[in-house]
């Protein structure tokens, strides 16, 4: 049973997961040769989907079925819609904050990382998912050590550096499956 669940997850090595783990790889690329403005372009990202956040709070205040409700949910809705403006006229103040996110988001995927290849460790291919959970650890313990002086350009680097990863790892366990795979 172990041996067909890597399979069936990544689909056998079909060109959808080989697809993503190119375009995760190039992307990788272009963060580590424009990290601030990777950067940026995170903090402006997260800043917009604040901003959703907002508006679908705001939207909810319809379905409020009291007066307490409403105010409630408009008073949410206006907070998301106000840091998310925030945000969005300062992404560079949000990329300390984001940077320091990212070190505890790589600190989580790393364990998990880790706890997947324990699962899988008797899959052929799965050692790169080892490799992915150390790297990822690593990552994060640098972001955290070097924050808040290098947060600037460390959130490209550093996702720039993740998303190689992820994409070679997905690259080559794909193919480890499918050659596996009758």
């Amino acid at each position: 049973m172990a041996t067909s669940l890597p399979g069936s997850l990544l689909g056998k090595g079909n060109t959808f997961p080989v697809g993503w783990a190119i375009l995760l790889v190039i992307v990788g690329f272009l963060a580590l040769a424009l990290p601030f403005e990777a950067g940026i372009a995170i903090a402006i990202a997260v800043a917009v989907l604040v901003i959703l956040a907002g508006i679908a709070h705001l939207a909810g205040t319809l379905a409020a079925r009291t007066t307490g409700a409403f105010f409630w949910r408009l008073l949410v809705g206006c907070a998301y819609l106000v840091a998310g403006v925030y945000l969005l006229m300062h992404p560079k103040l949000s990329l300390v904050s984001l940077t320091l996110a990212l070190a505890v988001l790589f600190l989580v995927e790393g364990v998990f990382h880790l706890i997947t290849y324990f699962q899988l460790r008797s899959v052929s291919g799965s050692g790169w998912i080892l490799f992915d959970g150390i790297v990822t650890l690593v990552l994060a313990v640098l972001i955290w050590k070097s924050w808040p002086a290098s947060a600037v350009w460390a959130l490209g680097t550093i996702v720039g550096i993740n998303l190689l990863m992820s994409g070679f790892t997905r690259l080559m366990y794909s193919r480890a499956v499918k050659a596996n795979t009758p």
